[in-house]
C-alpha cells in the first residue's frame, strides 16, 4: 500500500470516529432539551401584561435577576437573549422571550402571554387573537433580484 491511501484510511477513520461521537453527544443533548421543555411545559401559566420594551440584549444588561446571571454557563454570558420588559400586575419585570416568538410580540400593547417563570412562550392578543408580527422590509438586494427573476419569467408579475 501507498502512503496516499494510509494516509486516506486514517482520515476516514478519524472522520467515522468523529461522526459516532457527535452522534452520541446530540442524542444526549436532544434528551435534556426535551427534560427542558417537559418542566416548562408543567410550569406554564397564563398572564395578562402589558409590553413596555423588547430588546436583545447581553445578560449582564438585562436587568435580570443576579441568580439567573450567575447560573448561565460563562461561555452564553456574551451572547444577546431576546429580553422583553413588561409590566405584570403592579410590578415591571423583565422576561426571557423565545427566540420564534420575538419578532411577533407588539410593544406599548397588552398581551396574554404563557410564562413559565421568567420565560415568555407564547403571546396572543388579550381578546385570544394570535399576534401577527408586521412583514419586514425586503432589502435592496433582495428587491433588484425579484424583479430580475419576474423580467427573466421566472416568477410571476404580481
Amino acid at each position: 500500500m501507498n502512503t496516499v491511501g494510509i494516509v486516506l484510511l486514517i482520515i476516514l477513520a478519524v472522520l467515522v470516529i468523529a461522526l459516532i461521537v457527535l452522534y452520541f453527544l446530540g442524542r444526549k443533548a436532544q434528551k435534556r432539551q426535551e427534560a427542558q421543555q417537559a418542566q416548562i411545559d408543567a410550569m406554564k401559566q397564563t398572564v395578562s401584561m402589558l409590553i413596555i420594551d423588547k430588546k436583545r440584549m447581553k445578560i449582564k444588561e438585562s436587568g435580570l435577576p443576579q441568580m439567573v446571571i450567575d447560573q448561565t454557563p460563562k461561555l452564553l454570558r456574551g451572547s444577546k437573549l431576546p429580553i422583553v420588559k413588561a409590566k405584570v400586575g403592579p410590578q415591571i419585570m423583565s422576561l426571557v422571550a423565545e427566540e420564534k416568538i420575538f419578532d411577533s410580540i407588539p410593544v406599548k400593547k397588552e398581551v396574554k402571554a404563557v410564562v413559565s417563570g421568567i420565560y415568555i412562550t407564547d403571546v396572543r392578543g388579550l381578546h385570544g387573537k394570535p399576534v401577527v408580527a408586521p412583514p419586514k422590509k425586503k432589502g435592496f438586494f433582495k428587491r433588484t433580484l425579484e424583479k430580475a427573476q419576474e423580467k427573466a419569467g421566472a416568477k410571476p408579475v404580481k
